[in-house]
């Protein structure tokens, strides 16, 4: 089709704004500049006024969904395009997919989103940063005339640095915004496909310009030692060529209080002791603490976060030394209301108490990561989360195999890792969902041992399903549920009469690290 189309005459569907606090401290007014209002929109030659937060398809933007429309995901049974029986349900002004939820338009491919923006005199000299906090999928941001970056991270916020040199005044803001299937990280992983939240186009959440000193905190890593009721404090200032680094930094976490001398690199590491009482996180008391980092420029950065470790000890997983039992539901982002996750916290508060409230207490998200305002509300909850590294590299790619894939989930690891990993509920990662080629397990093991060398505050494991490789912390099997893939007739659920007596105990004892089940209910659904 040649013509794009807007629905008219429906009201808009509800936007969920971010009104979660972010990692950093507080911004003041002259710190901060809140983007989300009237953007202009372009796509395929025409041009709308859109507001941001928000997608196309929420604003009714993109193609009506025919029987072409190239969507992003496997459609396995196909009947509907040639079968009889479908056939009024194929004609135009009357389509009705069989395969996921229909959105009412689809648009895949660039959309570029402008707008101008004000500098204020008072922002003269400082470092400007502009921060879209979740987007779908890859964009590419230009200021005036000139290209500030890319990035394809499809988990955490796109952050982009305008540089210390931007002069005040009026100037034109540009994010292109490309949601098609490059680099192809497997066309059914729920972070990206229409099987569950839709491959949207837009940006959501939070979409404003920050201006910092010029020299910041660029980055905290926080570490628990439960049995000292201390934390390890490590972190890397930034800062524009030129500017002095300070010599020392303030730590502030309660009552604890410490100066960390800063190295020449602009790194700083302590230790800095709660105190033997200290609170410990968990899913019955998960108390939560507050780390305060500033130096003499007034930059400071607060983060939050729990005294927690997460163990594994022969086939036992342990959270502060003591048993712990996953009971857990899985996350696989389908959201029809909006098409994307929500991004405020008081929206998973909602989620995870009715969660709770099934006597749950642990979330797996089946190839996707949520995003901050998930990890938030968990923290105060007390829900542990598997998160997973985005991908279901399977059906449309494989791993292992030298693809863009490889490269593509190392970089975004790193992300999400450092996004996300002070996060107490964050205790466990998955590379991803069932992944294939012949290659992937070697490649896998290699992937859990960096994770492991590299960071201990949670426990890793190679792919949900499999691969069985001994460097995983824990395994993810499916073998212990009621029906297996191709088994028919012949499975527990459908060959036996109903009982509660089976004991997958044999399995569990021929391994020698703990077992997570893979999507038990996925038949009984």
């Amino acid at each position: 089709m040649s013509m794009v189309s807007r629905v008219i005459g429906r009201s808009r569907i509800s936007r969920l704004f971010v009104l979660a606090t972010i990692c950093c401290a507080p911004i003041t007014v002259a710190e901060t500049l809140d983007l989300a209002g009237t953007w202009r929109v372009t796509f395929d030659g025409h041009a709308y006024d859109v507001s941001l937060p928000g997608s196309l398809q929420e604003d009714r933007l993109g193609y009506p969904v025919t029987t072409e429309t190239s969507w992003t995901g496997s459609i396995f049974d196909r009947s509907y395009f040639t079968a009889p029986e479908y056939a009024p349900y194929r004609e135009p002004g009357n389509i009705k997919i069989p395969f996921w939820l229909q959105p009412e338009t689809h648009y895949t491919g660039e959309a570029v989103y402008e707008r101008s923006i004000e500098i204020p005199p008072s922002w003269a000299g400082r470092r400007i940063v502009l921060t879209l906090e979740r987007q779908h999928w890859k964009t590419t941001v230009w200021l005036d005339e000139r290209e500030i970056g890319s990035n394809d991270s499809v988990s955490v916020a796109h952050v982009f640095d305008f540089g210390s040199d931007v002069t005040p005044g009026r100037h034109v803001l540009r994010i292109r915004v490309d949601n098609r299937h490059d680099p192809d990280i497997g066309e059914n992983s729920h972070s990206i496909s229409d099987h569950t939240q839709g491959n949207w186009n837009g940006i959501v959440g939070e979409i404003q310009l920050h201006a910092t000193a010029p020299v910041w905190i660029e980055d905290v890593w926080i570490g628990s030692d439960v049995a000292q009721g201390a934390i390890d404090v490590r972190g890397m200032l930034g800062h524009s060529e030129g500017a002095r680094l300070p010599s020392n930094v303030s730590l502030v976490a309660g009552a604890a209080r410490a100066e960390a001398p800063v190295a020449a690199d602009g790194t700083f590491s302590h230790r800095l002791s709660l105190g033997s009482d200290a609170a410990l996180w968990d899913e019955f008391k998960p108390q939560l603490h507050t780390l305060r980092v500033s130096h003499a420029n007034g930059e400071s950065r607060e983060v939050r976060f729990g005294l927690r470790t997460i163990a594994a000890k022969g086939r036992q997983l342990l959270i502060n030394g003591r048993p712990l039992f996953l009971r857990g539901t899985v996350d696989c982002a389908a959201f029809p209301r909006t098409g994307h996750p929500p991004m405020d916290v008081a929206s998973w508060r909602e989620i995870f108490s009715v969660i709770q409230a099934h006597g749950l207490n642990h979330v797996r998200y089946h190839s996707w990561c949520p995003p901050k305002a998930a990890f938030d509300a968990a923290d105060e909850l007390g829900i542990y989360l598997q998160v997973e590294v985005a991908s279901w590299p399977n059906w449309s790619t494989t791993l292992g195999d030298g693809k863009p894939v490889d490269g593509w989930t190392d970089a975004e690891t790193a992300r999400i890792v450092r996004a996300y990993g002070n996060h107490p509920s964050f205790v466990l990662l998955c590379a991803g969902n069932e992944p294939g080629g012949d290659r992937h397990s070697a490649w896998l093991a290699q992937w859990v041992a960096r994770q492991r060398s590299a960071d201990p505050r949670r426990l890793y494991t190679a792919g949900a399903g499999w691969p069985e490789v001994p460097e995983n912390h824990f395994h993810l099997r499916p073998e212990p549920r009621i029906q297996q893939w191709w088994q028919g007739l012949r499975s527990r659920i459908n060959g036996r009469a109903p009982e509660t007596q089976t004991d997958y105990g044999d399995f569990i004892r021929a391994r020698d690290v703990p077992v997570v089940s893979h999507q038990i209910g996925q038949w009984c659904v």
